[in-house]
């Protein structure tokens, strides 16, 4: 399988016939823009599937949402000291204490 990379606006070629141009890209997805004659099927993935024909060989199961990495800087670093100070200030023994300390030191351990 070929792996090209587009820029928008770039486009490629498919045989003589077929041209295929990243028209935009969002955060969400992209739009193609694909010149080909009638003969040529063209049929969106989940259409194929959904009329009974078979998924490619080829097609990898891509993740559907990026996770965006925060940037972490000295204010989190002084926000997330402050929330543990103030945890550790209230009822032990408060179920909900617990809880909330142990999902804080799952999201950020303590090293």
């Amino acid at each position: 399988m070929l792996s090209l990379s587009l820029s928008q606006g770039e486009y490629l070629t498919i045989g003589e016939n077929v041209v295929v141009q990243l028209d935009r890209v969002s955060r969400d997805g992209c739009k193609l823009v694909i010149d080909a004659p009638r003969e040529v099927p063209i049929l969106r993935g989940e259409v194929l599937e959904r009329t009974g024909g078979q998924r490619p060989g080829c097609v990898f199961d891509a993740p559907r949402q990026y996770r965006r990495e925060l940037t972490w800087d000295r204010s989190k670093a002084q926000a997330l000291a402050a929330m543990r100070a103030l945890l550790s200030r209230m009822d032990g023994g408060d179920q909900d204490v617990q809880t909330l300390r142990r999902q804080l030191n799952h999201m950020f351990p303590q090293t």
